[in-house]
């Protein structure tokens, strides 16, 4: 097992290609997570060696033609979370956990200010996709003793179903809406709105893995400055809020500007949040 890794390393770095993804591939194939095939020695029978080995060069050679390890083994990790994943539905990135400890955050604070608020708090999760945020707050929300309910709104009957797969894994309540943004959820009213909307401006040039793959729907915001969809969602969430409600949002490092000019007129408090390299990738405000 230690030479096919070794050899499947060599390969993917020649390729530019992360050495982690052979090893992800490889506790996939071998039913193991990667912590215990890097900590472990493995002895298997010979018939299984054989079938070990076919599937994993067979893996490996998806991944040199692109395919994201995550659709590769149908799974993607977020937060405490282990995400279904694959074709339709855009991968959970790793900076997108800021926005959870954020609404986590807000929530927690308005608990402290009113400790004898026994009202469930409303979340509103805005192109949910995989459902890794709608179901990180739900989960996590719970663990700290705050009562939500949370709806997740995605307009891709195809995400959904990778939404409702994830939401039926973790055994959860969370409503799936399928809608669009600018017409969902007509009269309803909520205390937080999170939304990770498509926001890559059309002409950006993005790597083959992700272009090729992942639904374009998912990534594009719009042509020039690609703040078509972005606007769209803030609207969303202007309506859908109640005043003194949460809003925060992810969106290209080169739109926190933007973002805050289409907020000023419905929000107060309206916040840039950088991501751990310092780049400005989140927005935050309170509903007027």
């Amino acid at each position: 097992m230690r030479s096919l890794l070794r050899d499947a390393v060599a390969l993917f770095e020649k390729n530019q290609i992360s050495a982690v993804d052979a090893e992800i591939l490889l506790a996939h194939v071998i039913g193991v997570s990667r912590k215990q095939l890097i900590t472990s020695t493995f002895e298997l029978p010979t018939e299984e060696i054989a079938r070990v080995t076919e599937e994993f060069n067979g893996l490996v050679e998806q991944r040199l033609l692109g395919k994201p390890v995550q659709y590769i083994t149908a799974s993607a990790p977020f937060r405490y979370l282990e995400l279904s994943v694959g074709e339709g539905v855009l991968i959970p990135r790793p900076e997108t956990e800021i926005l959870i400890d954020r609404v986590i955050g807000f929530l927690q604070s308005a608990k402290a200010k009113n400790p004898d608020d026994k009202e469930i708090k409303s979340i509103v999760d805005l192109g949910a996709g995989s459902g890794a945020i709608s179901i990180a707050i739900a989960t996590e929300a719970a663990l700290k003793d705050i009562a939500v309910n949370v709806v997740a709104v995605e307009k891709s009957a195809e995400a959904a179903q990778w939404l409702n797969k994830n939401i039926s894994k973790y055994e959860l309540t969370t409503r799936v809406v399928i809608e669009d943004v600018s017409i969902a959820l007509q009269g309803v009213k909520a205390d937080v709105v999170a939304a990770n909307p498509p926001y890559i401006p059309n002409h950006e040039k993005l790597p083959h893995e992700v272009i090729g793959f992942e639904p374009e729907m998912a990534l594009r915001g719009g042509a020039v400055d690609g703040m078509d969809v972005p606007k769209q969602f803030i609207a969303a969430a202007a309506r859908i809020l109640k005043s003194g409600g949460y809003f925060i949002m992810e969106h290209h490092e080169q739109q926190s500007e933007l973002v805050k000019n289409v907020m000023v007129d419905n929000f107060t408090n309206i916040q840039s949040i950088s991501d751990l390299t310092g780049r400005d990738r989140f927005t935050s405000g309170i509903r007027i």
